[in-house]
């Protein structure tokens, strides 16, 4: 990106709203004397950690925020310095950031839009937060994407999987680290077609928000392409606790393989009554009935137990992996805290380092300048592998794990196991991919609220 463009950004008018609905409060209408919103002016600077501590999402929230204040310590020099040490960046110096102490202040999105949106504007109106970072819900993370962008704010995702985060929703003042359900699709299905033959007929239980849905289309495209027939697709409420009314008629739909576009909570439970039903001890069509989660996390695996043994699906980040940053990571993680970090725990830690390592090269806390050290950066060390943060439409690129539940696990954290490392080639496409938007798909112009 020029200078000149970094320039046209910074004058977006004063009280210019992006997002239908939102008016802009008066903090963010800037006084003459603020350059940005809550341009900070002491010896602090606030982070807004803002994920659900409450819902079917909380204990991908407990880990995220586990994650979030040790990168906070790491920023300002305390313990191991954890992934600081590894990070192809050397910007940071764990002194905070830009030789200001790191504070954070907390929310809870409670896995509903309007919660977390109300908290994010908590944060920034009343706490001085000048960056938001968390959730664990694709709802959530393109309504709090939407708020950060009218208000001046950065906001860094964080366990967000639906193709419109940086799709049809994306935004200037956006950025996702996690990977998305186009690359789950990429990587899934050859594995698929490989392990169960492509002459299969699909039965799909979809989320129904704009994570499952795009998690449906993309495994509906990519396993249709391979030869897969798709039976059936039948959304299901988020606040669903018990699934077998929606398992029973899949007995006699002819599907042979049961895709679950559920997370959290929704896939444990979705997947217990599944096992409940017998649907793996089934013959259908002459196969044998296969189970399938497209995004998997361990805290998920955990709570389905026994129950996700052999059973294939696709993750952001593993902490099994042998990588030097993942190591780091690892190690930090489970010192502190006695357990290896989940793949939402280590996408907020990266993603807090990130932001603050981009104040750092760019020398400023200006979301603007955040925008243009982002945009294009190359980086390594944070436990993923080589990472580009696209500066089409601020999605990180790197390699995604195809994993498998373990068949014999030794232990309460090693119930997945690693089945392929997808080379980001494979699950690359074009900005303006018709999943993702289209040539009508645009980031919009930086907003730093003066």
């Amino acid at each position: 990106m020029s200078k000149s463009e970094v320039t046209r950004r910074g004058v977006l008018k004063t009280g210019a709203v992006a997002g239908a609905g939102l008016a802009v409060p008066t903090i963010f209408t800037a006084s003459s004397a603020a350059a940005y919103t809550n341009e900070p002016t002491g010896g602090t600077v606030t982070l807004g950690f803002n994920v659900p501590q409450t819902g079917p999402y909380a204990d991908e929230g407990n880990d995220e925020l586990l994650a979030q204040q040790l990168a906070v310590e790491h920023l300002n020099g305390e313990g191991d310095g954890g992934c600081l040490n590894t990070f192809t960046s050397k910007a940071l110096k764990g002194n905070g950031i830009l030789g200001k102490k790191v504070t954070f202040v907390t929310g809870d999105t409670q896995t509903k839009s309007d919660a977390a949106r109300a908290s994010a504007k908590s944060m920034i109106e009343k706490d001085g937060a000048i960056m938001i970072n968390g959730g664990s819900s694709s709802g959530v993370a393109v309504a709090v994407q939407g708020l950060c962008q009218d208000a001046g704010v950065i906001f860094m995702a964080g366990l967000t999987h639906a193709n419109d985060t940086t799709g049809k929703d994306r935004k200037a003042n956006g950025f996702r680290h996690f990977f998305n359900a186009y690359m789950s699709g990429a990587a899934l299905a050859p594995v698929l077609a490989n392990e169960m033959g492509k002459d299969r007929r699909a039965y799909h239980l979809t989320a129904d928000y704009n994570w499952g849905w795009t998690q449906e289309e993309s495994i509906v495209a990519s396993t249709e392409a391979l030869g897969w027939e798709t039976v059936n697709t039948v959304k299901t409420p988020l606040a669903s606790t018990d699934f077998s009314s929606y398992i029973a008629p899949v007995l006699n739909s002819g599907a042979d393989v049961l895709v679950l576009n559920h997370y959290g909570g929704n896939m444990v439970n979705s997947l217990t009554n599944a096992i409940q039903f017998g649907l793996l001890d089934k013959v259908v069509n002459g196969k044998d009935f296969k189970i399938v989660v497209p995004l998997y996390s361990e805290l998920m695996a955990a709570g389905a137990g026994e129950n996700i043994k052999g059973v294939l699906g696709s993750m952001n980040y593993n902490w099994q992996l042998q990588n030097e940053g993942s190591k780091q990571f690892v190690k930090s993680f489970g010192e502190k805290y006695g357990k290896p970090p989940s793949n939402s725990a280590q996408t907020c830690y990266a993603q807090t380092l990130l932001y603050a390592d981009a104040c750092e090269r760019a020398g400023t806390f200006n979301p603007c300048g955040v925008v243009e050290a982002l945009e294009g950066f190359e980086f390594d060390g944070l436990g993923n592998g080589k990472t580009l943060y696209r500066a089409d439409d601020h999605q990180c690129f790197k390699d995604v794990l195809v994993v498998r539940g373990a068949q014999n696990p030794t232990n309460a954290y090693d119930t997945l196991e690693i089945v392929e490392i997808t080379p980001v080639e494979q699950v690359s496409y074009a900005p303006n991919h018709p999943m993702f938007g289209g040539d009508e798909a645009t980031l919009g112009s930086c907003n730093s609220g003066a």
